[in-house]
Formats: C-alpha cells, structure tokens, sequence
C-alpha cells in the first residue's frame, strides 16, 4: 500500500503500531488513530479508569503506554456513551503522542499532522 506508516511512541521511538491494522480515526473530540493490533512495545495497565472530565468523561478504560519509556500513547475502552461505544476493546493512540514513520517518503511526522485514508468503524 502507498500510505503505509509505522506508529512510533514520541518519546522514545519505539515502534507501537502500523497503518496496516489502522482500522478507525477519532477526530470530533479526542484525535486517535485506532488499531486492531499493536506491538510487544504497548503494556496497558490491568486497572481501569473512569473519566472524569473531558472527552472521556464517563468512560471506562485501561491505560496504554510504551513499554521502553513509560509515556502514556493511548487507552483501551472498556465501557463508553454510545457515541463512542465503536472503540470499545481497540487501542486507541493519542495522536499528539505518537509519531508516524511514512514509509514511502521515509520521513518522521506528529501523528497530528497525518491524514490517513478515510477508515471508520463507526457505522
């Protein structure tokens, strides 16, 4: 594929993801890049979180960091309104934490800045 890109953690680099198993993008209220599959690199925590302001407010989720450095990339949804009920059990990245290797261009991108082919689970 042309749009191909390894997500890496923005503290260290290490590797956490690709745009292979990119299957959703959550832009309206949090900015995510949602994957099916992520690497060794992610550990998320067995205890969960409960959102108490914000765009998760309500929410239940485990916590995913990088494994190398510690940095919180991302959560795992256990429990949500119905707005947000289609990212349940996926791992969802913080776009401002992480970063995108493009691999045709082989150049480093903020996640941000990075818009991927339109994928939605949504429907």
């Amino acid at each position: 594929p042309v749009e191909c890109a390894m997500f890496q953690c923005g503290g260290c680099w290490a590797v956490l993801g690709d745009s292979l198993h990119l299957c959703a993008q959550e832009e309206r209220r949090i900015g995510l890049l949602v994957c099916y599959r992520v690497t060794n690199n992610v550990a998320w925590e067995d205890s969960l979180m409960i959102g108490l302001e914000g765009a998760l407010l309500g929410c239940a989720y485990n916590v995913l960091s990088c494994q190398s450095c510690g940095s919180n990339v991302g959560f795992i949804l256990y429990s949500a309104p119905s707005d947000l009920a289609y990212l349940r059990g996926l791992f969802c990245f913080f776009k401002d934490s992480i970063i995108c290797y493009l691999l045709e261009k082989q150049t480093i991108i903020q996640a941000s800045k990075v818009n991927f082919p339109a994928v939605t689970l949504e429907e």
